[in-house]
C-alpha cells in the first residue's frame, strides 16, 4: 500500500489542490490528512494515519465552507425573490381566472405517466445485461478488445435507439419523450463506463497473469521458486536490518515528543495506516504540486484536459491536527495492508532480472484492486448487487469502490425529498404562467419573443439545476452511501459560476458527472488510443456531446434543425478567443458576454426550434 497511497494520486479536471493552512489539502473527491508520526502503544515502529474526509455539495447545509461563504446571502435572496415572485403569479391568477393556476400542462405531463413509469423500469432493468455480459469476459469467453468493444457498442445502441423508438411509438408529449431519452442516455453512460472499465481490467488481469508466468521461469532458471523466496527475504532482512541503524528522517522538531498511540479520528472519515517514509514522501508531493500549480496560475485549463485537481480513492493525504477529536481506532487493531496489495516478496531479490519482473507483477496486480476500505479486487466485483449498487450511485464513471458513507440520514433523505418537490411546485407555476402562455410564433417579432421568455427561462434553468444537482443527487447519493457529493463546483467557492468568464470554465464546472465522463471516456480515451493532439481531442469531445444534445432536441421537438449541435460547436473557437491574453485579463467584458451568451441562448433555442 505505501506505493498505492502515493499512485492514487493522481491528476484530474479541475482547480488546484490547495492547502488548507492547517496541513489539509483539498482534492477532487474531498480533504486529505496526514498525521504527525507517532508510535503504536504495542510496537516501537513509527507509522502514520492518512485520513479522508469526504466533500459535501455546496448548497448541502451541512457544508461548513458554504455556511462561512460572504456570499451566502444571495442564495437566502435569489429564494426569498422566488417566493415573492410565485405568491405574486398567484395572485394574479386568481384575480384574473379565479383560480391560483391552470392545470392543463399538468394533464398533459401527466399524459401516460404509468406506462411511463413501466417503460424507464424496463430501461433500467434492460441495462442488468452488462453483468452477464462481463461474466463472459471473465471467464475467456469474450476478449474485451475488440471482439467485447464491437458487441458493446452495438448493445448500447439497440437499447438507446430502443428508447427512442418507444417515444414515437406511444406519441408522447415532449416532457414525457425528454425524460426517456435523457434517462436513456444516463443509462447508455453508465453501461459505456461499467463495461469499460471491467474491460480494460481483464486486459490487466491477463497481462498480469503474463507476468506472473515470466516471473516463475526466471525464479526456476535461478534454482527455483523456494529458493529464489529465501534468497529474496534474507536480501530484504539485510536491508531492513541496515535501516534500523540509520536514524529516521521525519518532519517533526527534534524539540517535540514522538506521539504515542494511535492519533484520534473523527466519526465516519476512511483511514489508512502507512510507514513514516510513505506518508513523508505523499506530503512533500502533495506541497510540491500545489506550488507548482501556484506559480502557474495564470495559465488556462484545456477544456477537456487532466491537469489540475487531485482524485483520492482512499490511501492517502497530508498534515491534520487532530487532538481532542472522537476516536474509535483502539491500539493495536489498526488496520493491516491487504495481502493483494503488498509488493511479492522477489521485488527484493538481488537479481535484477526477477526484481523488475516481481516489481511489474505487483504494479499490475495493485490495479486490480481498489485503494479501500473494502479493497475489492476484479474479479470479485462482477456481480448483481455491486452493479445494482452502482446504478443507484449518482455517477456516471465506474469505479471498483467509491468514497463511502457509514449511515443513511432519513432527515437528510426527507429534506432533499421536500426540496425537490417544493421547488418543482415553484417550477410548475413559472412554467405554466410566464412561459406556456408566450410560446413563440412565427408571427410574433423575433425580438419579442426573447424578451418575454429570457427571465422566466433562466429562473426554470436555475430551478431544474437545484432539483437535479442538488436535490436529486444527493438523495441518491445519501441511500447509496455515496460520500462524493460534488455534482457541480464553484458556485460559492473560490471563483464563482455566476462569475465565469468563459464557455469552457462553465461547461466543466455546472455538470461535473457528465464533464467526468466526456474526460474520461472520449477526451483521454481517444488521446490514448489514437494518439490525438488535445485540440483534436477536445473537438471530439465537442462533436460527440453536440451529437447527444441534437438528439434530444429532434426527439423533443420532433424536427431536425442542428441548431443546437451549431450552437455548442461554436463554443469551440470562442474558447479559443477567449484564450487571447488581452481578453482573458478582462475578467467584467468576459462575464458580461457569458452572461448574455445564457440568457439570450436558451430563449434563442426555444424560438428557433419552435417558431422555424
Amino acid at each position: 500500500m505505501a506505493a498505492t497511497a502515493i499512485e492514487t494520486i493522481h491528476p484530474a479536471q479541475g482547480s488546484p489542490t490547495r492547502y488548507k493552512g492547517n496541513g489539509s489539502f483539498e482534492t477532487a473527491n474531498g480533504t486529505l490528512y496526514v498525521s504527525k508520526p507517532y508510535r503504536s502503544r504495542n510496537s516501537k515502529k513509527l507509522r502514520a494515519l492518512i485520513t479522508f474526509a469526504p466533500r459535501n455539495s455546496t448548497f448541502d447545509m451541512n457544508n461548513e465552507d458554504s455556511t462561512k461563504n460572504e456570499f451566502r446571502g444571495f442564495f437566502t435572496l435569489f429564494w426569498t425573490s422566488i417566493f415573492i415572485f410565485t405568491v405574486r403569479t398567484y395572485v394574479r391568477t386568481m384575480e384574473t381566472d379565479g383560480r391560483p393556476l391552470n392545470l392543463r400542462f399538468a394533464a398533459s405531463f401527466s399524459q401516460d405517466a404509468i406506462i411511463l413509469a413501466l417503460s424507464d423500469a424496463v430501461l433500467v432493468g434492460s441495462t442488468f445485461i452488462c453483468v452477464p455480459f462481463v461474466k463472459a469476459m471473465q471467464k475467456g469467453w469474450i476478449s474485451y478488445y475488440w471482439t467485447g468493444v464491437i458487441l458493446q457498442h452495438l448493445l448500447q445502441t439497440t437499447i438507446l435507439f430502443g428508447a427512442i423508438s418507444w417515444t414515437f411509438n406511444r406519441n408522447w408529449p415532449w416532457v414525457q419523450s425528454g425524460f426517456l431519452t435523457l434517462h436513456s442516455l444516463v443509462m447508455i453512460m453508465k453501461m459505456h463506463s461499467y463495461i469499460t472499465v471491467n474491460g480494460q481490467l481483464q486486459q490487466v488481469k491477463l497481462s498480469s497473469d503474463a507476468a506472473f508466468s515470466r516471473l516463475q521461469k526466471a525464479a526456476e532458471s535461478s534454482g527455483g521458486w523456494e529458493k529464489a523466496v529465501d534468497i529474496a527475504q534474507a536480501h530484504h532482512a539485510e536491508a531492513q536490518e541496515k535501516a534500523s541503524i540509520t536514524p529516521i528522517a521525519t518532519t517533526t522538531s527534534t524539540h517535540e515528543p514522538t506521539p504515542i498511540g494511535t492519533p484520534p479520528v473523527p466519526e465516519g472519515l476512511e483511514t489508512s495506516y502507512v510507514d513514516v517514509g510513505t506518508a513523508n514522501a505523499l506530503r512533500k508531493r502533495l506541497t510540491a504540486i500545489q506550488q507548482t500549480r501556484s506559480d502557474s496560475s495564470t495559465s488556462s485549463t484545456e477544456g477537456y484536459s487532466g491537469s489540475g485537481n487531485f482524485t483520492y480513492n482512499g490511501n492517502g493525504a497530508a498534515g491534520m491536527d487532530v487532538h481532542g477529536l472522537h476516536s474509535d481506532h483502539e491500539d493495536g487493531d489498526e488496520e493491516e495492508v491487504p495481502e493483494v496489495l503488498k509488493p511479492h516478496s522477489l521485488i527484493y531479490h538481488p537479481d535484477s532480472e526477477i526484481s523488475a519482473l516481481a516489481k511489474e507483477y505487483s504494479d499490475l496486480r495493485s490495479e486490480l484492486v481498489s485503494s479501500g476500505p473494502l479493497y475489492l479486487s476484479w474479479p470479485e466485483n462482477v456481480t448483481w448487487k455491486n452493479f445494482g449498487v452502482y446504478q443507484l450511485v449518482p455517477t456516471l464513471v465506474y469505479e471498483l469502490e467509491y468514497p463511502r458513507t457509514d449511515k443513511i440520514r432519513p432527515l437528510y433523505v426527507f429534506e432533499k425529498t421536500v426540496a425537490t418537490f417544493g421547488t418543482f411546485a415553484l417550477l410548475y407555476s413559472v412554467t405554466e404562467t410566464w412561459i406556456l402562455p408566450f410560446t413563440p410564433t412565427r408571427e410574433q417579432p423575433f425580438y419579442r419573443s426573447l424578451l418575454d421568455l429570457a427571465l422566466p427561462f433562466m429562473i426554470a434553468y436555475l430551478m431544474v439545476f437545484y432539483i437535479i444537482f442538488e436535490c436529486i443527487c444527493n438523495g441518491f447519493a445519501e441511500l447509496s452511501y455515496f460520500a462524493d457529493r460534488q455534482f457541480y463546483e464553484d458556485w460559492v467557492s473560490i471563483r464563482l459560476l455566476w462569475n465565469s468568464t468563459s464557455w469552457d470554465e462553465f461547461a466543466r464546472k455546472w455538470n461535473k458527472p457528465v464533464h467526468t465522463f466526456l474526460l474520461r471516456h472520449i477526451y483521454s480515451a481517444t488521446r490514448k488510443s489514437y494518439k490525438i493532439s488535445k485540440t483534436s481531442a477536445m473537438f471530439l469531445t465537442f462533436f460527440a456531446s453536440a451529437l447527444a444534445h441534437e438528439l434530444v432536441m429532434a426527439i423533443v421537438t420532433k424536427k431536425l434543425r442542428m441548431y443546437l449541435f451549431i450552437l455548442q460547436l461554436i463554443q469551440i473557437p470562442l474558447i479559443m478567443v477567449g484564450r487571447i491574453p488581452a481578453i482573458k485579463r478582462n475578467k467584467i467584458l468576459g462575464n458580461i458576454v457569458f452572461w448574455i451568451g445564457i440568457y439570450a441562448g436558451l430563449p434563442l433555442l426555444c424560438v428557433a426550434y419552435i417558431a422555424y
